[in-house]
């Protein structure tokens, strides 16, 4: 890797410390029958040490360059599975469908340009994820962990946080990576629920999508097109009102919201 040309359009920076390597790695408690899935293995630093925990690992790489690089790396891994093509484009379920397992988790160091759009294609998958384990801009994992009344707290905050447990883990600085980012990094685990509330779940997306439509606007602005005498009870009933913004409000009352619009 000494004369390897990193891109700046792939966000490659390479995370270089074996010890947090490890530790990212070891994060979840893996099941029996487990698949791991990673995004962006780079030189494969983390894709050996997931090999090390998880039955079976599949991996997407978008940079065609680092295919000699990861045949080597990985050539005693044999359960170790690399798909050089975008992940963001594929049909991620029917890619699934090689594998047999029981228990899938996503645990990589994403590039930090499509960090969002990959969360929003596992969200929108509903593939069962047990945990979900991302390395990403220390910014954006305040985002993930925000609470409501925060500037950080956005539509995001809100589908993470009714399908998962979210949680900060620890923090990596930028020193630790090759080449060394502009901002420091922290990891995020997203453990899923193991009851959810109720809820017709397209509805939900969408109108807590359409709540931080604009994000400086009251509900009353974001949300012309629902019926007010539907909605309004309920956000008085939480101590809420159409001149509230999205921002205010908690995940259960979205759902609350979202519920009363499927009723007759």
């Amino acid at each position: 890797m000494e004369n390897f040309h990193f891109k700046k359009k792939y966000g490659q920076n390479f995370l270089r410390n074996p010890q947090i390597l490890g530790k990212i790695a070891q994060l979840p408690t893996y099941l029996e029958k487990s698949l791991v899935i990673e995004v962006g293995p780079g030189a494969a630093a983390l894709t050996k040490e997931l090999a090390k925990v998880a039955d079976q690992v599949l991996c997407y790489e978008v940079d065609l360059e680092l295919e000699d690089v990861l045949t080597v790396e990985l050539k005693d891994c044999p359960h170790v599975k690399v798909i050089f093509e975008d992940f963001l484009k594929r049909d991620l379920k029917q890619d699934l469908e090689a594998f047999s397992y029981d228990h899938l988790y996503f645990v990589s160091n994403v590039p930090y340009y499509i960090t969002t759009p990959i969360l929003f294609k596992l969200l929108e998958s509903e593939l069962p994820f047990e945990e979900i384990v991302m390395l990403v801009q220390k910014e954006v994992g305040e985002r993930f962990t925000a609470p409501p009344k925060t500037k950080q707290y956005g539509a995001l905050t809100v589908l993470l946080h009714y399908f998962y447990e979210v949680r900060k883990c620890f923090e990596v600085h930028r020193t630790q990576f090759v080449p060394a980012p502009h901002v420091d990094s922290v990891v995020v685990s997203f453990k899923r629920k193991e009851t959810l509330p109720p809820v017709d779940r397209k509805q939900f997306s969408k109108l807590v999508h359409d709540s931080f439509r604009f994000k400086r606007k009251t509900l009353y602005n974001n949300l012309r097109e629902y019926p007010k005498e539907k909605l309004e009870p309920v956000l008085e009933q939480y101590g809420f009102t159409f001149s509230s913004r999205a921002e205010e409000i908690p995940v259960d009352v979205f759902v609350a919201l979202a519920n009363s619009l499927t009723q007759k």
